[in-house]
């Protein structure tokens, strides 16, 4: 088996799979600060009890957990063009996957939330601080440091969602072995060394999981 596979060509490719690396790791990136923004800010929505904004919030989340996020980044590729609204590949799939990593970090967060004592929101309300105030100074970050675990675990599935993202042309590491699958006829060698940057990628990402949640532990304690 390893007799007929082609190192030498992987090897050739090698810049093709870092600038793909690269792509991976860039617009992971970047949709991970925006779904966080927008998880806090829909899981705010949702539990601030006001029905103009926790309506919309919970149609949103309900509506992206409920769809594949293929067929989410097929409609904004195909879709939005025919409503007049015209995005960059790699615009559409920050797009995509922002929204949809975004909604399950609101859920995330809002059960973080539900784990802080009444106590001490009623003892921050009695204090007279305002909702805004009890959020940023009480609630929200007890509520992200309970849930990191689960935030870090929902980013570890954003990177590796990240792949379909070739389905629309956007240069990252699945797309860098479909090229050179296509080029060379070799699919073992091209899809085993996207694989393999996955997987790095995936050691990479555990390892910060397991920094954080030490360093959260050590300050609890």
């Amino acid at each position: 088996m390893l007799e007929s596979f082609n190192f030498r060509v992987i090897l050739e490719y090698l810049p093709l799979f870092l600038e793909g690396l690269w792509g991976t790791v860039f617009l992971s990136g970047i949709s991970l600060v925006f779904a966080m923004v927008l998880g806090i800010v829909v899981c705010v929505a949702r539990v601030s009890g006001v029905k103009l904004f926790s309506i919309p919030a919970v149609i949103y989340i309900e509506v992206i957990r409920s769809t594949p996020l293929l067929t989410q980044l097929f409609f904004f590729y195909f879709g939005l063009p025919s409503l007049g609204i015209r995005l960059t590949e790699a615009e559409t799939g920050i797009l995509a996957l922002s929204l949809n990593s975004g909604a399950y970090n609101a859920e995330i967060i809002r059960a973080g939330i539900m784990s802080v004592s009444r106590g001490q929101i009623e003892a921050a309300t009695s204090s007279g601080l305002s909702l805004i105030q009890r959020l940023q100074y009480v609630v929200l970050p007890q509520a992200i440091g309970v849930t990191i675990p689960a935030l870090l675990g929902q980013m570890i599935v954003l990177v590796k969602d990240s792949a379909l993202l070739a389905l629309i042309s956007v240069l990252e590491l699945t797309r860098a072995g479909q090229l050179l699958a296509s080029d060379r006829f070799m699919p073992a060698e091209g899809f085993f060394t996207a694989a393999l940057f996955y997987l790095m990628l995936y050691y990479v990402l555990k390892w910060a999981s397991s920094y954080w949640q030490k360093r959260l532990i050590y300050k609890q304690a």
